[in-house]
């Protein structure tokens, strides 16, 4: 239970930080985001190569499943029956902390400003979660986010083919082995539906 408590303030402790370093980008630096007008956002040349609009969602998309998938993993600690789907909601969360001070730092040198909280249906997904428990909580967590690991794989999966940065294209190798491994383990339940895998 300390070990978990523990987790818990390490994971506001990450939240504060990333939100000192957005507020620091705001101030301090121009972000890489799209021109007023220009609905594809263009294109800014960084000393890695050009940094797409692709490549700039890329980092928001991955930012944003961290920070749902984190609370959802500390949540299933408490609202999980299966022993399986507690450990495996574990290594998702921590895996995700390593993978969101990575986004964060990758960010920062290619100066995109990031979204601190999850997007509206993210956090409905977290709304719905909260308000199960035990082999109910167990389906609808697994299912949740096997679902959300299998679209963001494809985005990474498309911007590590496309992009012309070099800095996205090492992020996107490394993101690609979180997901991928995330998405065995929400396998490994044996809970995943035909219906989590379209």
């Amino acid at each position: 239970m300390v070990r978990r408590m523990g987790r818990g303030r390490v994971l506001l402790l990450l939240a504060a930080a990333a939100a000192l370093i957005a507020a620091i980008v705001v101030v301090l630096g121009r972000p890489a985001a799209p021109a007023d007008g220009d609905p594809q956002g263009g294109v800014v040349q960084t000393r890695w190569g050009p940094l797409s609009y692709t490549d700039r969602v890329l980092l928001v998309k991955v930012r944003q499943a961290g920070l749902w998938e984190m609370p959802a993993g500390q949540q299933a600690q408490q609202r999980a029956a299966s022993p399986r789907v507690k450990e495996v909601g574990d290594t998702i969360m921590e895996q995700h902390m390593q993978l969101d001070a990575d986004t964060r730092a990758t960010a920062a040198k290619l100066n995109v400003i990031l979204p601190n909280q999850p997007s509206v249906q993210q956090k409905t997904w977290l709304a719905e979660m909260s308000n199960k428990i035990g082999a109910d909580y167990d389906k609808t967590f697994v299912l949740r986010l096997r679902a959300a690991h299998g679209k963001v794989f494809s985005v990474i999966a498309q911007v590590r083919a496309s992009s012309q940065n070099s800095l996205i294209r090492a992020f996107a190798e490394r993101a690609l082995r979180f997901v991928n491994t995330h998405m065995t383990l929400l396998e490994s339940t044996g809970l995943v539906t035909d219906s989590a895998l379209s």
